[in-house]
């Protein structure tokens, strides 16, 4: 009998291990996880910088590391169309929002995949951004027209729809795969 118990107490502390190994935080880097690439450029055709998306679990990390650009808050969007004719980059579409949500992480009803926080930029024109956002996917990013970012020529006020107030597109990016 007391090895039976034994057996059991065993069995149920290797499944309380492979429940626990099992869970993963969303944001947590993926083995082989997707990736993909936008070099950002001014409506003039500038190097504005760099944005990455990595596949992590649960969602997409996105990085900008922006220069030349002025200085300030600026909004930072992913836009549903892989495309940044210049000057106005108004071929990058709206907001990416496969789930048809409000704008913006201030907003009940919000944020949608294409939200990012606002991006801050220094007298010296850089800028960087981090932010993982869950429930995105490599497969909508990289869907058959593609997706872009985008930074604005203001700050985004987090909640009004569709674009949170954040002004015109200065710097525009296609995400490729990487």
């Amino acid at each position: 009998m007391r090895a039976i118990l034994v057996l059991a107490g065993l069995s149920s502390l290797a499944l309380a291990a492979c429940t626990k190994s099992e869970e993963v935080a969303v944001g947590s880097p993926t083995e082989g996880g997707a990736r993909a690439t936008a070099m950002l450029k001014t409506g003039t055709g500038i190097d504005a910088g760099r944005a990455s998306a990595t596949e992590v679990a649960g969602g997409i990390r996105y990085t900008l590391d922006v220069k030349g650009l002025p200085a300030g808050t600026h909004g930072a969007h992913v836009h549903t169309v892989g495309r940044c004719d210049g000057p106005d980059f108004t071929t990058a579409g709206g907001h990416w929002n496969p789930t048809a949500s409000k704008h913006g992480t201030m907003n009940p009803q919000g944020p949608h995949e294409g939200d990012l926080p606002n991006l801050i930029i220094g007298t010296d024109g850089r800028g960087t951004l981090g932010i993982t956002v869950p429930g995105a996917t490599m497969a909508g990013l990289l869907d058959a027209d593609g997706s872009a970012i985008v930074v604005h020529a203001g700050p985004d006020d987090l909640m009004t729809d569709p674009s949170g107030n954040s002004g015109g597109r200065i710097a525009c990016g296609v995400f490729g795969a990487a």
